[in-house]
């Protein structure tokens, strides 16, 4: 999992206020239960140490807001919230932190090692195209305006041949129109599945005009059409495998490259690699009960376990807080990736495959 899409945060000079908010309506009537919820939180924050200013944004979102999810991430500072997604499923814990640095973990743990990916259901006419990445998925709708029939007729007749050649020609121009949009959606977002699905005959086309690196990723999917009304979940439930597999193949090479080395084991040889940026892979177990800190300093890759190593490289005043929220700051600082792992030869739980 790549961070990019939090390291804005760390632009910002902190502290944080970061919630974490179950507002799953199948319990009680949200209208009545978010506001205790929220309360309760609110109450934790404010003896924590949270200004008025910081949480009167989130509580006009939380009580003002329709929210359509079972769960919901906020984080805020300045008197503004920087941050806000919602939960596919409700947060593990709920929570309620004013630190330092934004405890951007919990929101991590829920997404996983989401694969930028794109979804493409093709007919004869066009394309949808599904990006995702970074938590986000948008639809495209391809559509090549060209004059032409789409349909064989079968009329027969000394234009018949001339007519099917239009036809053919037509659905090529189009299958064509999508294969470009995907490769150029795929490129954009370092796509590594391309799952396509349609009708067969535009399915193929596509297919034979996707260039060589989408054509590397592309996975067929035998569920799947653009016709009004047609029922989707098969095809999704086939893109979902497709990623469950890929994510798993990907798990095991980094296990693989973690035991063959170079690496990091433990958390202060981790925070060392990442402060000399040689971590491509930080592999962390997930554990929602930890407690564990690190002394940090202002820049991303100042994060030790002994507070005087951190006076030595600099630091005139270094500060306490979560291991797992220094960890993210420098993961995305560093341009590393972050995985989480069931299990890890570390005795923290924390791990790194090095590029050097």
């Amino acid at each position: 999992m790549r961070l990019d899409f939090i390291r804005p945060l760390y632009d910002r000079p902190g502290p944080f206020a970061s919630v974490y908010l179950d507002t799953d309506r199948t319990a009680a009537p949200v209208v009545t239960v978010l506001p205790r919820r929220w309360a309760a939180l609110k109450e934790r924050l404010i003896a924590s140490g949270a200004p008025a200013a910081v949480l009167r944004p989130i509580e006009e979102h939380v009580l003002e807001s329709v929210h359509g999810s079972p769960g919901l991430a906020i984080i805020a500072e300045g008197g503004e919230i920087v941050l806000c997604e919602p939960l596919p499923v409700p947060p593990r814990r709920e929570t309620a932190r004013w630190s330092p640095l934004p405890h951007v973990m919990p929101l991590l743990a829920q997404r996983r090692e989401e694969v930028p990916h794109l979804e493409v259901l093709a007919d004869r006419t066009g394309g949808d195209v599904i990006v995702v990445a970074g938590g986000r998925r948008r639809e495209l709708l391809i559509e090549e305006a060209v004059e032409g029939r789409i349909q064989k007729t079968g009329e027969g007749g000394w234009a018949q041949y001339n007519l099917e050649r239009e036809v053919e020609e037509t659905w090529r121009r189009n299958a064509a129109a999508v294969a470009a949009a995907v490769d150029r959606e795929a490129a954009a977002i370092g796509a590594e599945l391309i799952v396509l699905a349609g009708d067969p005959k535009a399915r193929a086309l596509v297919a034979d005009h996707l260039g060589k690196e989408s054509k590397k990723r592309l996975t067929i999917a035998e569920h799947g059409s653009r016709a009004p009304g047609a029922e989707r979940c098969h095809f999704r439930a086939e893109v979902e495998r497709a990623c469950a597999e890929w994510n798993a193949r990907r798990k095991a090479e980094l296990l693989e490259a973690y035991a063959a080395g170079p690496y990091a084991t433990g958390l202060q040889e981790t925070a060392r690699a990442l402060r000399e940026r040689r971590v491509q892979t930080v592999l962390l177990r997930d554990e929602p009960s930890s407690t564990a800190t690190v002394w940090i300093g202002p820049e991303p890759d100042q994060l030790s376990t002994d507070r005087s190593e951190l006076v030595v490289w600099g630091v005139a005043d270094p500060v306490e807080d979560r291991a797992d929220a220094a960890l993210a700051r420098a993961i995305a600082a560093t341009n590393a990736e972050l995985w989480f792992v069931d299990e890890i030869e570390s005795p923290d739980g924390v791990a790194a495959v090095l590029r050097f």
